[in-house]
């Protein structure tokens, strides 16, 4: 029998171990610039096109390489970062491993420009699938220039794999503000497409988080500084009212690497349990400076996954550490004795004349008749609000008029269902612990869950309004301007269309921050700004789901976000108004996302249960 067992050529090997490394344009992204920072540069600039499909380009200005070091660097496990074994447990920068610039030729087109301070030629290097096309002295400024074109275009099963563009724009950008975030004292630059993305000058760490997520961060960022022999613990924590909910500004660094870490996330989340409501998210940028030896960054070619030799103590510190900021920012009153607002003048248009002050008396006021104990001045208007109630009461019923959906119950279904649906009073149902409906009739007892049931009301009544195109918004009073995060503000630009359809009416401002002037009627009043983000947090967390498109999913966002929630107790006209609309439903027994929604107690199953 002939032997089969055969060595692989180095460029079948280089492009299977390029599929651990480079997984997507990002990959290819982090890897150039963290050997920018490891290369000492302090301006770094990132130009992207078609989403790193056509380009990566990564400009520094750090030490740059020797033609002999920039020919070597393309040749697996080839690196200047460690020496032996032992090397791994020291480890003090950002790369080490030797397989990402062979990772990458294997797998793209990549021309290389470097020089060295010293030298007055730099060097160009082309490279095609680990194949070198040239080689040659070249004029070019101190430092790196990286170029990738066409990536996979020797591996079209990867390249088909990718998602869709702005899905990958989405983590190049992660990328970057990772890598930038944590690093202030070097200047970062950001193109896509030509177009300006980022600026970041040189500063101090607070500023550049400014810089990345926007100014209404400065007020509400609390200092984090804990030093031990552990472990010395630095960065922000946002304030409680802060928090949102989406999972936006979150951020772990050891030795400035980003990490992620559930462990370490949950203690900052038990620090402020009880200060944030349930379902919200902190805010935090924390870097742990340790000893490298203490911390193993080689478990995970991606290098963002960290061993630490003792997490419990770092857990313990971290949450400690936040809890005494917040006892010591959050709760101690600060008064500003330096200025006195209510005194300052109030600027008057030029050329408006200046009266003087008139006393009104009113000779028939008697502060002991109860009677005459009344607003009598005839400026006084009756507040509106007082009916807002009942206005809210009248709103809820208008929600559901546009819903009527015949139902798709099998026969038994609607035998057992049937007989209550025209027949129930108000008196029939009841509300239990705000969180379930109740109705009885002869033979036992429906429980309804209650959010779960809104859920399906809201999901039909957008899926209709999807499919006519028929968005039903509401002008708001005063327009609410919210901030979002650049990848928040991404993926609003994503679902655009959708969110218009739902009612939404967005403009985006020049700051880049988006003001709201219309929202859906189902609303009803509430803050619009944790709708959004909780509608956009749940579509990330649904978005690797296959089984669901991009539509199904903003529509399951939606509806879940805007369900009333348990613990609230409905008005006994939006509980007629919600139980109308239900029974009217497509669909009673699931809800959009897979939750029961109703249960019968049989009279026997229930006197089974007082049976010894």
């Amino acid at each position: 029998m002939l032997d089969i067992i055969n060595l692989l050529p180095d460029s079948v090997a280089n492009q299977i171990a390029a599929g651990e490394v480079i997984q997507r344009p990002a990959s290819a992204v982090k890897e150039l610039m963290e050997n920018a920072l490891d290369a000492g540069a302090e301006d770094i600039k990132l130009i992207i096109k078609d989403a790193g499909k056509s380009l990566i380009q990564v400009i520094d200005n750090g030490c740059g390489m020797s033609p002999a070091d920039a020919r070597m660097s393309f040749e697996r496990h080839a690196t200047s970062k460690i020496q032996k074994a032992d090397d791994l447990f020291d480890i003090r920068t950002m790369g080490f491993r030797g397989e990402a610039l062979a990772s990458i030729a294997a797998i793209a087109q990549v021309e290389l420009k470097t020089k060295r301070i010293e030298d007055e030629l730099g060097t160009q290097i082309v490279i095609e699938g680990t194949k070198l096309i040239e080689q040659s002295e070249t004029v070019c400024s101190n430092g790196s220039i990286f170029s990738i074109k066409n990536l996979f275009f020797n591996t079209p099963a990867r390249r088909n794999f990718l998602k869709a563009e702005s899905v990958e724009m989405r983590h190049v950008q992660e990328v970057f503000i990772r890598i930038a975030l944590v690093n202030p004292q070097i200047a970062f630059s950001f193109f896509e497409d030509n177009r300006q993305k980022f600026v970041l000058p040189k500063g101090g760490w607070k500023q550049r988080i400014i810089d990345i997520f926007g100014k209404s961060l400065n007020h509400t960022l609390l200092n984090v500084d804990e030093k031990t022999d552990v472990a010395s613990i630095s960065g922000f924590v946002g304030k409680p009212e802060t928090a949102r909910k989406t999972r936006g500004e979150q951020y772990f660094f050891v030795n400035k690497r980003f990490i992620k870490h559930p462990y370490l996330n949950h203690a900052i989340q038990s620090a402020f349990e009880e200060l944030i409501p349930e379902g919200a998210f902190p805010t935090y940028f924390i870097n742990f400076d340790i000893d490298p030896h203490k911390v193993d960054v080689n478990i995970h070619p991606t290098k963002t996954e960290v061993n630490f030799q003792d997490e419990r103590t770092l857990y313990i510190l971290l949450r400690a550490a936040v809890k005494m900021t917040l006892g010591k920012f959050t709760f101690s009153p600060s008064l500003d004795f330096e200025t006195e607002t209510s005194f300052n003048p109030v600027p008057l248009p030029a050329g408006t004349p200046v009266k003087q002050p008139e006393i009104r008396i009113n000779p028939d006021y008697n502060p002991f008749d109860s009677k005459s104990n009344k607003t009598t001045d005839y400026n006084y208007k009756k507040p509106e609000y007082t009916d807002r109630e009942h206005s809210n009461q009248q709103n809820w019923q208008q929600l559901y008029h546009e819903v009527r959906i015949p139902s798709t119950l099998n026969q038994e279904e609607t035998s057992l269902i049937q007989p209550i649906i025209p027949d129930f009073k108000e008196s029939d149902f009841f509300q239990l612990a705000n969180q379930f409906i109740g109705i009885k009739d002869e033979q036992g007892l429906w429980l309804i869950n209650r959010q779960a049931a809104h859920e399906r009301v809201l999901f039909d009544r957008f899926s209709l309004l999807m499919e006519h195109s028929k968005p039903v918004s509401q002008q708001i009073l005063f327009p609410e301007e919210i901030h979002f995060s650049a990848a928040d503000m991404d993926l609003i630009h994503e679902l655009w269309v959708e969110i218009h359809h739902l009612g939404f009416h967005l403009l985006e401002q020049d700051n880049g921050d988006i003001l709201v002037i219309g929202a859906p009627p189902e609303l009803n009043n509430e803050a619009i700004q944790p709708i959004l983000e909780g509608m956009l947090e749940h579509f990330k967390s649904h978005q690797m789901n296959l089984k669901i498109d991009k539509q199904m999913n903003i529509l399951l966002s939606m509806a879940k976000n805007l369900s009333v929630k348990s613990g609230r107790k409905l008005s006994s006209e939006e509980l007629a108004a919600l139980m109308e609309a239900f029974w009217t439903s497509s669909q009673k027994e699931i809800s959009p996302s897979g939750q029961r929604i109703m249960s019968y107690l049989s009279k026997e199953e229930i006197e089974q249960r007082f049976k010894t």
